[in-house]
């Protein structure tokens, strides 16, 4: 039966560690936590629940995860975020995955919880993540947001039952914060990449989110908060292209 090392980044999280960690006591070998140097409880919470506690500064998401993975005692690694806990299903699945290893990785569903609701539907559920995995099969990829583990070509998956359980926003508010800060990243990406941005994409891109979202994903079902997220999430499109049209724009200018 492999030990597995639970791996967990951290920036201010002291209102989700403690539940995070605690989720995990009795699938975890070994908890690690990678903190780019937070400035509220972070640290000794995460002392007081016995996890190894490293510091290190961030540079991107893929880096600090990869950076992460090095420092874990053993090759198989579930990695969480601190907003995030497993079901009790879950854990009981990843048990007994320990007890029959037969995969190089897991895949699992993550639930979200928004301003108290869990979400059922809008593009957010089920949200198919591979969290654990031998990290001698593949590495971190991706570019400033939707960081991944990619497995090598002939690897072996299963899929566990249970949810990550997504802590995600606390307030409407908090959503659209990250919303803006998440559209600034994503135009980085799409500046970087060369991408042309046509007017039309302004208007057809955010408006076929939303249609995806809320009537094809079924963000209707959510209520008034798959509304709000559905609206929110289009917005963010809406942002990340405006950005990125308005900054090549000023530099044909130039």
């Amino acid at each position: 039966m492999p030990s597995l090392s639970v791996v967990i980044i951290t920036l201010n999280e002291e209102k989700n560690l403690a539940r995070c960690i605690d989720s995990v006591q009795e699938v975890a070998d070994e908890i690690v936590i990678i903190d780019s140097f937070s400035t509220d409880r972070t640290e000794q919470i995460a002392r007081e629940k016995g996890a190894r506690f490293i510091q290190h500064a961030f540079e991107d998401y893929v880096q600090q995860h990869s950076f992460a993975d090095g420092q874990a005692t053993y090759d198989h690694i579930l990695s969480l975020d601190a907003d995030e806990a497993l079901s009790s299903d879950l854990a009981q699945s990843i048990k007994v995955a320990k007890k029959y290893w037969k995969s190089d990785g897991y895949f699992m569903n993550r639930k979200t919880n928004y301003c108290g609701k869990w979400i059922n539907h809008s593009g957010w559920y089920p949200d198919k993540k591979l969290r654990i995995y031998d990290r001698r099969k593949g590495k971190w990829v991706g570019q400033k947001l939707h960081e991944r583990f990619t497995l090598v070509t002939g690897s072996t998956t299963s899929h566990l039952k249970g949810d990550i359980l997504h802590y995600s926003y606390y307030s409407i508010e908090g959503h659209v914060l990250q919303a803006n800060k998440f559209s600034t990243m994503a135009a980085a990406v799409l500046i970087e990449s060369g991408t042309k941005i046509p007017k039309h994409y302004l208007v057809i891109k955010p408006l076929a989110k939303f249609i995806r979202n809320y009537i094809l994903k079924l963000g209707f079902l959510d209520g008034i908060y798959g509304f709000i997220i559905c609206r929110i999430t289009a917005t963010e499109t809406f942002y990340k292209y405006v950005k990125a049209y308005q900054h090549i724009r000023s530099n044909r200018k130039k």
